[in-house]
């Protein structure tokens, strides 16, 4: 019953279900990571990031590539966390960009087939066609035989 009733609440959804996989994801990474710098980096001397806040703003700083440089971290463990929440930023940010081209490329293409299609002719317009070519050569003939023969 509870499956149902979450079904009905996500189909909605269905459409932009990469884009809330990818925010999804770069939410998790900003938690694990900002918690992850926070634990590497309060007791050493010398860190700037000591609370928990700081690490979670360091983090949605770093995963958005905007990296304003008034946090760091400065251990060895704090460092490996960055990196890879800053590469994971970018690949983030390279797959939102990614679906949300293909989504444009693919509203793009429905839309010229929609005009194409509406344009071309059917199989009972071609051979009416095709009758009438027939029937235009078959009088020509006809024109060139009595003029001809005149």
């Amino acid at each position: 019953m509870r499956i149902n009733y979450l079904y009905k609440i996500l189909l909605p959804l269905k459409p932009n279900v990469d884009v809330i996989i990818l925010a999804t994801l770069a939410l998790l990474i900003v938690i694990f990571g900002g918690i992850g710098v926070y634990l590497a980096e309060h007791t050493h001397q010398g860190a700037n990031i000591t609370n928990l806040g700081d690490a979670l703003w360091w983090a949605v700083v770093t995963i958005s590539t905007v990296g304003y440089g008034d946090l760091y971290p400065v251990t060895t463990v704090g460092r490996i966390i960055a990196v890879f929440v800053m590469l994971s930023g970018i690949g983030i940010f390279v797959l939102l960009v990614d679906s949300l081209s293909q989504r444009r490329l693919q509203r793009t293409e429905s839309r010229l087939n929609s005009k194409t299609q509406a344009g071309t002719f059917g199989d009972e317009q071609k051979i009416a066609i095709k009758n009438k070519i027939e029937e235009i050569e078959k009088l020509t003939k006809e024109v060139h035989a009595l003029l001809g023969a005149g």
